[in-house]
């Protein structure tokens, strides 16, 4: 019987020889992200059953896990070792797996205060679209001098390789989390985010919308207190529903933003931008640099991503129609030059994830 890896190999080899694109799939919780015109009549290469740690020394900060692992273990296992995951990855399902988790890069709230995903990522092995295994990184925390292959992955949304094991570094969980609430308007918000960001209060996440303003406060219980006290507002109770939702879409923002005849744009840029003048509900996290844009069908997109570039940023359309333009930012001929050289070196049949991620390859 054949493992896995070989049964990949195999796969990739076969869709070389027939010219047929592969849309490698593990939980499929992020089906809908990305440009999936050119996918939509491919082979699925199913990674959800390449599952396993293959190595946890809690004591290291360090773990490394096949691609398939569901988020939700591996997450368990770090909790009752008092540890997490602080990009803090969204599920949007309870299928979502560790490979999704990094070919996709998202982070969830807790992003502009500990990181993004690959600021946690050490190592990788991968199948290229030749069939070939390559390793890059290692299982130590450690400077990296160069060119860091592992951390090109993240994101790349499998248009560069089959993701097989990731080894990521974990933070200890904070021992105490606050959640405070203020009543604010949209700049009076945006303040409150910068005042969290120049101040060393202990802020984790923030989140604006309908005019309340979300703080959540992470760390020793003395000094959270003496936040809070500096900050003022009032706790709320149900705080990890609440940041969960966020996380994870489930808020009734992003269900409606995923409604038909809906738009959710997905806006990154300089947190100290002002409140930018697009129609539409609005939600902002990151202490003002993810705003979340719910907009009818029919706005122009160019209209979008100008305000995006404007503000030293890009524009990503998360939901939505997704035929008649790109779902990402396009890229300057530059930096589209280096993606297509990268493509071709990694991919230079076509084979893996064709214009998922940029339609150009």
């Amino acid at each position: 019987m054949q493992t896995l890896p070989d049964h990949f190999i195999d796969t990739i080899n076969a869709a070389i020889e027939n010219k047929q694109p592969l849309r490698i799939r593990g939980g499929g919780s992020k089906d809908f992200y990305g440009n999936l015109q050119a996918l939509q009549h491919s082979s699925i290469l199913d990674t959800s059953t390449w599952q396993g740690v293959v190595d946890y020394e809690p004591s290291e900060l360090v773990i490394t896990a096949r691609s398939g692992t569901p988020l939700a273990e591996l997450e368990k296992l770090l909790h009752d070792h008092s540890q997490m995951l602080a990009f803090e990855p969204p599920h949007f399902s309870t299928a979502a797996t560790l490979g999704g988790c990094v070919a996709a890069g998202l982070s969830g709230p807790r992003r502009a205060y500990t990181g993004a995903v690959r600021d946690y990522v050490l190592g990788t092995k991968l199948l290229d679209g030749q069939g070939s295994t390559l390793s890059f990184g290692g299982r130590v925390m450690k400077n990296v001098a160069g060119y860091d292959v592992s951390r090109l992955m993240t994101g790349a949304m499998g248009t560069l390789g089959v993701l097989l094991e990731i080894s990521l570094k974990v933070l200890p969980k904070p021992a105490v989390e606050r959640t405070l609430r203020f009543q604010a308007s949209t700049p009076e918000a945006l303040a409150i985010m910068r005042r969290c960001t120049a101040e060393p209060l202990l802020v984790s996440a923030t989140c604006f919308h309908n005019d309340q303003l979300y703080v959540r406060l992470s760390g020793a219980e003395s000094a959270v207190q003496t936040a809070h006290a500096r900050l003022g507002g009032d706790e709320i109770k149900d705080k990890d529903d609440f940041w969960e939702s966020i996380r994870d879409h489930t808020h009734p923002f992003f269900q409606e933003g995923k409604s038909a005849e809906k738009s959710l744009w997905r806006l990154s840029i300089k947190p100290t931008t002002p409140p930018l003048s697009l129609p539409g509900k609005q939600l902002i996290e990151w202490g003002g640099a993810l705003r979340w844009f719910i907009t009818d069908e029919d706005i122009d997109a160019a209209v979008i991503r100008k305000h995006a570039a404007d503000a030293g940023g890009h524009a990503t359309l998360f939901h939505g129609n997704k035929t008649a333009i790109p779902v990402f930012h396009p890229l300057s001929p530059a930096l589209l030059k280096i993606h297509r050289r990268l493509k071709q070196q990694f991919d230079p049949a076509g084979i893996l994830n064709p214009q998922r991620l940029y339609i150009e390859f």
